[in-house]
């Protein structure tokens, strides 16, 4: 059975498609999702969700990058990090591909989701983009603060990026997860990166209703479809679907304490 690390429910609740979605998932072999944050609204749908369907979802709340310049609550985040049924601080993290001009402001919401990640011990759910060295060198500071399970620091959600900067993420202890975008025409270095991440660090996700894989592409992502991607992860791997499903579900129980 699979586990999806990384679903943004908010367009299929809002659209009337969320149950749907959700059994279309069952029938997939994906039993538990794990709903990002990221915004006030998205956070609070998080844990409504994860309190509504307590063992099937399971929440997380943070600020994004997109939020970098905003006047944030971060009182209210707190309380919403304290729940057990958040069981992540994220999605935060640096994208600096469109909004190079926010880096500053990125950097210390980013420091900021990462205290309050050390202060509970819970992992963080990070987005990066363009933005490498600022990335490494936050979650530096935050592995040597990291006060929690070695296992549980967090992940890289989605990656994109090299080898090298694989090499960094993994010295530092975090995890990589993977996305559809793995199964796509042009993204051969992504797949060199895949035979690096060693087994136990490895996870699988939809990051839908975004970037729907091949052979879904021009579709709106579901969760459903992360079967896809296992079966691309699977052949880069070197083994079988089943097996790359068990796996990742391991890793996601380890990293999420689920």
């Amino acid at each position: 059975m699979f586990i999806d690390t990384h679903v943004h429910f908010d367009r299929f609740v809002k659209d009337g498609t969320f149950g749907e979605v959700l059994e279309r998932a069952k029938e997939a072999q994906l039993h538990e999702m794990v709903a990002i944050g990221g915004t006030a609204e998205a956070n609070a749908l998080s844990l409504k969700l994860a309190e509504e369907h307590p063992g099937r979802i399971f929440g997380c709340a943070g600020y994004d990058r997109d939020e970098a310049t905003n006047n944030n609550d971060f009182a209210a985040l707190k309380g919403q990090v304290a729940d057990p049924l958040v069981k992540a601080v994220g999605e935060t993290g640096l994208d600096y591909y469109y909004t190079a001009e926010t880096a500053a402001e990125q950097k210390k919401l980013f420091a900021e989701n990462l205290a309050l990640a050390i202060e509970f011990e819970k992992p963080v759910v990070v987005h990066t983009r363009d933005a490498d060295a600022d990335t490494a060198a936050l979650l530096t500071d935050y592995a040597k603060a990291w006060k929690g399970d070695a296992a549980r620091l967090g992940v890289l959600h989605c990656f994109t990026r090299d080898t090298k900067f694989a090499r960094q993420v993994l010295d530092l202890g975090l995890m990589i997860s993977f996305s559809g975008i793995v199964t796509f025409a042009n993204a051969d270095p992504l797949r060199d990166v895949v035979g690096y991440v060693p087994d136990d660090r490895l996870l699988i996700e939809t990051d839908s209703p975004y970037l729907a894989p091949v052979p879904m592409r021009g579709s709106r992502c579901e969760p459903a479809f992360v079967v896809h991607t296992a079966n691309r992860l699977a052949e880069l791997k070197g083994c079988s679907v089943e097996s790359l499903a068990n796996l990742t579900a391991g890793n996601a129980r380890t990293l999420f304490a689920l």
